[in-house]
């Protein structure tokens, strides 16, 4: 049977990597068998290959999904983290994998500047870069996540416990 794939979306600098990382150490400290896949891992993995338009971002989620599925059938529970900004690319996400979970991280784009631990917000400002979803181009929330998690409103340790509490009833 699949293990559950928790892909978690939202803008940049929403709080996506880090509760997924928060919630990998929680379960794996219970010995619970997970892995993390990031978009901004996957993209680094491939380089200066993989930019910011449409076409790259579809390739940093087909891998992300095919790592998802190999991850899932082999008995991994799976947290992704990524932006998933267009709509074609959730439902490719929601076509392929079985045992999705979708789980929007929720902050709006004035607190994600104020964050920005990239600076990308900074460089969209200045113009230094022109493709940052949620700054240049707006960001679509997506229709009926399962969880959405409230960065604006909550901690990372309360999103992290509401993620682990919906976890547990899976």
């Amino acid at each position: 049977m699949n293990k559950p794939v928790l892909w978690l979306m939202g803008p940049t600098s929403s709080g996506k990597t880090t509760i997924s990382k928060a919630f990998l150490a929680k379960l794996t400290q219970t010995q619970t068998p997970v892995i993390h896949y990031d978009g901004d891992e996957i993209r680094n993995f491939f380089g200066s290959g993989h930019g910011f338009t449409s076409d790259d971002r579809f390739m940093v989620i087909k891998t992300l999904v095919h790592l998802a599925k190999k991850a899932s059938c082999s008995g991994l529970n799976t947290i992704v983290s990524a932006l998933t900004a267009e709509p074609e690319a959730r439902m490719y996400v929601s076509s392929q994998i079985g045992n999705l979970h979708t789980i929007l991280v929720k902050s709006n784009i004035s607190e994600c500047v104020k964050r920005d631990p990239k600076g990308l917000y900074k460089k969209a400002i200045s113009g230094e870069i022109t493709t940052l979803i949620g700054y240049n181009s707006e960001y679509i929330m997506p229709i009926s996540p399962n969880l959405i998690l409230d960065t604006n409103k909550n901690e990372i340790q309360d999103s992290v416990d509401e993620l682990e509490n919906y976890f547990l009833k899976l």
